[in-house]
């Protein structure tokens, strides 16, 4: 749609000042702290999957966002996470709508060792389990029921017998989610501990990285557009991915989404925004921009209650972007969600793009997904405290994001009271008390929370 033919003038103004921006990492903020310079690399490629949460990026690409920030950008989908991640790395894209463990397993060196980043998170929530028909009829008799219909949330409990009558006859129980690092992986290994079931380890160091020994449940890597077609064909019963990819078996009347990811953990941080940390050495003003219009898109997206995601559906149903139909992403977009067939639910926070100061990237959050990563065994050794949030810091970069708002207020885009708590936390959510399982979460102390989990590796364990 953005061509150079159509691009638009604005108006030149100072290199980035050095001491603005240390300023501003230190946590100081101030509207009037920086004069952002031209974009250095006004030509982008970015990736992404095609999944609804990939919003802000054809938002800010469709309404001109990026283009206010003499950007022309080009958004390429992507075959699947892994191809992703290496495009970002050889720098065939610039950037792109990252799972949230990507980065961080980059930079700790679980996989493909790079140095990537994250200035902006994308979004909460968006996720969902489904189970094929079959399991579904067979977990029924052990859900709990109100008003004649199941009660939410659905614990992994249900699952339990089911799993059981598998294991009785000799035969695996398999499940998929989208990447090895995935929040969807954490997520289903969350639902599927919290109801007694063992979803397995990983022993790198011995050369496994299928994530299945010692496991209930076998999980296993499935592209996000090839679930429904996956589970149909019977090769596993069930999935995590995010949407429209749940609501696509429903309306494919081959499955039952069970629980949303949203009820495992109230307003569960999603996607990233990933870059080569060089990158942003390199292009620093670029970066900044790039955030500015993400920012801006997020808003969008969530403004006035949602009033804007019909168009934003009808923006995404484009085959360039998620291509599904329209009426398949309106089901979780528009703020409902469909379970068991007919079963719909109002879900408005189904997706969040901007509430909840959901486009700041908070060091608890990174740290959150370590603790996963050492609860499975990805992170293979006990490490203190101190490495998570050490880790945390190299990953995930308020200080960019905060550039970029102190910009976007003082363009009179945005207010400043819309960023009020963000612009003087220190990166850390405080004790959550909104999973599922009613266990607490604090991200300074994350030994003493992998140690309070009941199913996982623990203090100085190794496999």
């Amino acid at each position: 749609m953005k061509t150079s033919s159509s691009r638009r003038t604005f108006l030149k103004k100072s290199v980035l000042a050095v001491s603005a921006a240390l300023a501003l990492s230190s946590g100081i903020y101030s509207t009037s702290a920086m004069a952002l310079g031209e974009p250095e690399k006004p030509d982008l490629k970015f990736g992404f999957i095609k999944l609804t949460d990939m919003a802000p990026l054809a938002i800010a690409y469709e309404k001109g966002f990026f283009e206010d920030e003499g950007l022309y950008v080009q958004l390429e989908a992507q075959a699947n996470w892994k191809v992703l991640l290496d495009r970002v790395i050889d720098g065939q894209l610039d950037g792109a709508h990252m799972l949230a463990g990507q980065p961080i397993a980059a930079t700790i060196g679980y996989g493909t060792k790079a140095n990537v980043i994250t200035p902006l998170s994308m979004d909460l929530n968006g996720n969902a389990i489904t189970v094929s028909n079959k399991t579904w009829e067979a977990m029924k008799p052990h859900v709990e029921m109100e008003g004649g219909k199941p009660k939410h949330p659905i614990s992994a409990a249900a699952l339990k017998p089911v799993v059981q009558q598998y294991k009785n006859e000799g035969k695996p129980f398999k499940m998929g989610m989208v990447f090895p690092v995935s929040t969807h992986n954490y997520e289903l290994r969350y639902w599927l501990a919290a109801g007694g079931l063992k979803p397995g380890f990983y022993a790198p160091e011995k050369g496994n990285t299928a994530g299945t020994l010692d496991a209930d449940v076998l999980l296993s890597v499935t592209p996000p557009p090839q679930m429904p077609a996956t589970m149909e064909a019977g090769t596993i019963e069930g999935y995590c991915v995010g949407e429209p990819w749940n609501q696509q078996a429903v309306f494919k009347g081959i499955g039952v989404p069970v629980i949303s990811d949203n009820s495992i953990q109230t307003n569960n941080p999603e996607k990233v925004f990933g870059l080569r940390e060089d990158f942003y050495t390199q292009y620093p003003n670029t970066t900044i921009r790039v955030v500015k219009a993400m920012i801006r898109a997020a808003k969008w997206l969530d403004e006035e209650n949602n009033k804007n995601r019909p168009e934003a559906v009808k923006i995404l149903s484009k085959p360039n972007f998620v291509g599904a139909d329209y009426k398949v992403i309106a089901n979780s977009m528009t703020g409902t969600f469909e379970y068991e067939k007919g079963d719909k639910r109002s879900e408005p926070d189904f997706n969040v793009f901007f509430r909840y100061n959901a486009t700041y990237p908070y060091y608890s959050d990174a740290i959150w997904y370590m603790t996963q990563m050492r609860r499975w065994g990805q992170i293979s050794e006990y490490k203190p405290d101190s490495w998570y949030t050490d880790m945390a810091k190299k990953v995930y970069r308020p200080d960019i994001y905060k550039m970029a708002v102190a910009e976007l207020i003082k363009d009179g885009v945005m207010q400043k009271s819309e960023f009020a708590e963000v612009m003087t936390t220190d990166g850390f959510r405080g004790v959550q008390n909104d999973f599922m399982d009613g266990i607490p979460y604090d991200g300074s102390k994350p030994n003493a929370y992998i140690d309070s989990l009941k199913i996982g590796l623990k203090g100085q364990d190794k496999l």
